[in-house]
């Protein structure tokens, strides 16, 4: 992460597809702070479960949709459940009319109640 300089990675099964995403805060909140060993624990393990995916084809306003919904700030792109590539939510903020951009990140990191 630190020589890519990114947030997240995907974490892939023995067929290289997608099966979590491991993030820079699971990293600190489920192991650095749970006080495990760094070299002792796999990706697999701190990567969150539950992959939300969209194909390459989606809409946007679907995809906004769904992180909303999510609350998750990345999104994988599968293509025939190959990882294609991550859609982030700086991805979408950068191409969004400025007035709509703090509406979008507030929805997508709005707390769970």
């Amino acid at each position: 992460m630190r020589d890519l300089d990114v947030g997240a990675l995907p974490v892939c099964d023995s067929q290289d597809r997608p099966i979590g995403i491991l993030t820079d805060r699971d990293i600190i909140v489920r192991c650095i702070a749970a006080e495990q060993d760094p070299a002792g624990v796999t990706a697999g393990a701190l990567a969150q479960g539950g992959l939300v995916t969209v194909g390459p084809d989606r809409d946007i306003d679907d995809v906004l949709a769904i992180m909303r919904r999510s609350r998750i700030r990345r999104l994988p792109v599968l293509e025939d459940g190959r990882l294609v590539g991550i859609i982030t939510e700086g991805d979408i903020a950068r191409r969004m009319p400025e007035q709509t951009v703090g509406e979008f990140v507030e929805g997508v990191c709005a707390p769970w109640t």
